[in-house]
């Protein structure tokens, strides 16, 4: 039973590198597969981290993981729509480039106060998962995405900006932050309280 988080973070990974090679392939029905094999990757990221909560073995290691793995799972994920739908990044990579940029803001914020990686699994941050999530569907399905787009360019941003105040608001590296409030907290030396469910 203790195997089964870490055999779902690297089924995550598995399904990211595979729907990389059906993109490259040109597997047909492509974008119902992919949304498909999407949907189970987000699955298995909800639910990796309430099995291993439930088995009392939630660790700084195994949610360091789950994190490093959720960034590469997305990127695939990326790459695969992008190899579909290319058109859609070149009329949006501005946007995109933003987002990325701050994503990648928020790791190198990170690295240079505490040496590691974020893993915060913030609730903001869960919500622009599934904004994320919806979006690539819609890209995956029609090559294209407009208000559902823009929603997730600005909650993704509004979210690295939170995540980056929190690393910098933390005295020491602390995996499962709800949220800023709840890092400002951590800083004065008291107990925050986290959903068991769903947050440390």
């Amino acid at each position: 039973m203790k195997y089964i988080p870490v055999a779902l973070i690297y089924a995550r990974l598995l399904i990211g590198f595979s729907i990389v090679l059906l993109s490259l392939i040109a597997f047909p029905c492509y974008p119902a597969l992919a949304i498909i094999l999407l949907s189970i990757g987000l699955l298995t990221d909800v639910f990796d981290g309430i099995i291993a909560r439930k088995l009392n073995i939630s660790s700084e290691k195994l949610r360091r993981l789950d994190s490093g793995v959720d960034q590469v799972f997305f990127i695939s994920v990326a790459i695969a729509t992008y190899i579909q739908c290319p058109d859609f990044f070149k009329n949006n990579v501005l946007k995109l480039s933003i987002l990325i940029g701050a994503e990648v803001l928020t790791y190198v914020v990170s690295y240079i106060k505490f040496k590691k990686e974020i893993a915060t699994h913030s609730i903001g941050a869960k919500i622009w998962t599934l904004f994320l999530f919806a979006c690539l569907v819609e890209i995956m399905a029609h090559c294209q995405s407009g208000v559902l787009f823009e929603l997730c360019f600005w909650i993704g941003l509004l979210t690295r900006i939170e995540i980056i105040g929190m690393v910098l608001v933390l005295k020491k590296w602390t995996n499962d932050v709800p949220t800023i409030y709840h890092a400002i907290k951590l800083r004065s030396g008291k107990e925050i309280r986290r959903n068991k469910l769903f947050n440390g």
